[in-house]
């Protein structure tokens, strides 16, 4: 690195140390950062491309402004991994993502400095709206909330709607919009290309930033008149370029400007900081700044394992996976069935729908960061005959239930859920654990949920929830590679039961399955025999469950969701005896393994509670 020799980045008292370096020696820092963004991330995981390209901008934001009294919101705060290593955690970094580290996310609970718990996008302009409402309440009209929005989260109407409430506030609030043409799949949209169309005021905002410095230098006659020209800047930016959408809402827009320049930058911040109103900065920035591989493809540099620096190749590949199998089998239903169609919100790739975006692109739609519009819009579709299967993760899907219920469920619409990365997930920690879904759907009149256990129910499931059932239906599954199911048993839509003349009966679905079987097996070889109810269309439940259920002495039922509203909630109802074990609170970052155990759903714990109640 050219510019490592003028400052360590070890040796300084952060945040407070940044305010005190020359230009030239925070540029060596932002070198030293992305090296170490490289480094860990490629050790542990995590969202490389998004941190990469806002070194610069995160680093000019602590100079100009005071946090933790200045109040900044990271929109999904993916990419917040700058702003903790220059906010005391510099130490700690190494441990980003694993069991016990740091987050990968805003937490309050690690730092003073994360002033916003976030993990879903478009939520930070109504946040920091919040906190600059206080402030102005509070007589306080000296500090600013800061909202860093990336231009894929401005594709939420969240967004919007934060927009339409804060340009017409009395407050100090910021929104920074860093627009690198990217979100996790291609950005898409009117609104994407409208801020493509901006990039050609650059011109314009550097004249004008440019003249009003020469002129605040010069003598006695240069500030007045860079006061006559601010007063009439309005009339001759109309003369120049068009009022934006932003200076329409009621904000004063600066940009765009270039998000890797920290002098323009902290030229922009200081202008807005100054305002003592909302404004809106436009930052153009690169995404997967400084690393090749992360700027060629910054898709697949969005969120990732671990991987080797030289070449960029992940350490494991991921060759299959139950979104890959998911995907195949909508395309072959596709294929069949021209009524098919197929709906992400920006997530082609990871939902594995990218397959049919290449087979049938004229019935593939992304509508963006924009989960509720998608589900309305599929139901707009299945009103007009069509077939619609929206894509989507578990986490994302709470985004929508009222549209669930207003728009599909109460018309009785024939609208499919993929829920991928239902259950528990690893590295991403609370806001984006899949164990909400279940409690949410069940609630749902005309609703259909399935939870295949292996990757052949997965195929049953999709072709059973695409051509037969009617009303809302979802089939949900876990992330990572797709497994067979242990033991022999009839591949079924519907429930398996393993009858070994029991007292005890086991009732699970889904991942979970496996781990009840060697639990059975750990039990088996102690004397303790157990019967096993295998749900995989978890709700409705038939009265043929009931009936099952109904005569044993002892039911324990081992779910990976929530505990309020669950599968297993409904099932004790039918048994008195029943001993339901779920998933009860937020759970945080940790392996799936660990976070498994933890709740009481590992082999190993099964079979502990198993025979110490039936010694």
């Amino acid at each position: 690195m050219g510019n490592e020799a003028l400052v360590d980045l070890y040796s300084l008292d952060l945040p407070a140390d940044l305010k005190k370096l020359s230009i030239a020696e925070c540029n060596s820092l932002c070198e030293q950062i992305r090296k170490l963004l490289i480094d860990t991330v490629s050790k542990n995981g995590g969202h490389l491309a998004s941190n990469l390209g806002v070194v610069e901008l995160t680093m000019a934001v602590h100079r100009v402004f005071d946090s933790p009294k200045d109040k900044i919101v990271w929109d999904v705060s993916h990419q917040s991994y700058t702003h903790k290593i220059l906010t005391g955690r510099l130490n700690e970094f190494s441990t980003l993502r694993q069991s016990g580290g740091i987050s990968g996310f805003s937490r309050p609970s690690e730092s003073v400095h994360d002033c916003f718990v976030c993990g879903h996008s478009s939520t930070a302009v109504s946040a920091a709206l919040g906190y600059a409402t206080a402030m102005r309440l509070a007589g306080d009209r000296r500090h600013c909330a800061i909202a860093v929005v990336g231009d894929g989260a401005a594709t939420g109407g969240m967004f919007f709607e934060g927009i339409n409430n804060a340009g017409k506030s009395d407050t100090n609030t910021i929104v920074i919009l860093n627009h690198n043409e990217m979100s996790i799949s291609k950005n898409v949209g009117g609104f994407a290309k409208y801020l493509s169309t901006l990039r050609t005021t650059d011109s314009y905002i550097k004249t004008k930033g440019a003249v009003e410095n020469v002129l605040n230098k010069t003598p006695i006659v240069g500030k007045p008149l860079a006061n006559t020209i601010r007063v009439s800047k309005n009339a001759i930016k109309e003369a120049i370029i068009h009022s934006t959408f932003f200076e329409d809402m009621g904000f004063e827009y600066i940009g765009p400007i270039d998000g890797h320049n920290l002098a323009e930058l902290e030229f922009a911040l200081k202008q807005a900081k100054a305002m003592k109103r909302p404004v809106i900065i436009h930052v153009n920035t690169v995404k997967g700044k400084g690393y090749a591989p992360a700027e060629a493809n910054s898709g697949e540099y969005h969120a990732i394992g671990s991987f080797e620096i030289k070449t960029g190749h992940p350490d494991i590949e991921m060759c299959d996976s139950y979104s890959i199998r998911f995907g195949k089998k909508l395309c072959a239903l596709a294929s069949r069935n021209k009524k098919i169609c197929a709906v992400t919100a920006a997530m082609k790739y990871g939902t594995g729908l990218h397959l049919f975006a290449q087979k049938y692109p004229s019935r593939f739609f992304d509508v963006g960061i924009a989960e509720e519009h998608a589900v309305t819009f599929c139901a707009g579709l299945a009103s007009a005959g069509l077939i619609p299967v929206f894509a989507v993760y578990s986490t994302f899907l709470q985004r929508c239930y009222d549209q669930l219920v207003h728009d599909v469920s109460i018309a009785g619409l024939h609208v499919v859920l993929g829920i991928d990365r239902a259950g528990i997930v690893a590295g991403d920690g609370e806001t984006h654990q899949g164990m909400f879904d279940v409690p949410m759907l069940t609630s749902i009149p005309n609703t259909s949920i399935y939870s295949p256990s292996c990757s052949e129910e997965l195929e049953l499931c999709i072709e059973k929830a695409v051509n037969e059932d009617t009303g809302l239906c979802a089939v949900r599954y876990p992330k990572g590679e797709p497994f067979e199911c242990k033991g022999r048993y009839e591949i079924s839509a519907n429930y398996t039961y393993a009858k070994n003349s029991s007292k005890i009966l086991i009732v699970t679905y889904g991942r979970v399955y496996n781990n009840v079987l060697e639990a059975c097996e750990t039990l088996s070889e102690k004397g303790i025999v157990c019967d096993v109810l295998k749900l995989v269309k978890i709700f409705p439940l038939g009265e043929d469950i009931s009936k099952i259920v109904k005569k044993y002495k002892k039911v324990y039922i081992f779910e990976e969701s929530y505990k309020e509203g669950s599968v297993a909630e409904r099932i004790a109802l039918v048994n008195k005896n029943c001993v339901p074990v779920c998933i009860e609170g937020f759970l945080p970052h940790a392996e799936v393994d660990d976070l498994l155990d933890r709740c009481s759903l590992s082999a190993e714990k099964i079979a502990e509670m198993i025979e110490r109640e039936n010694q």
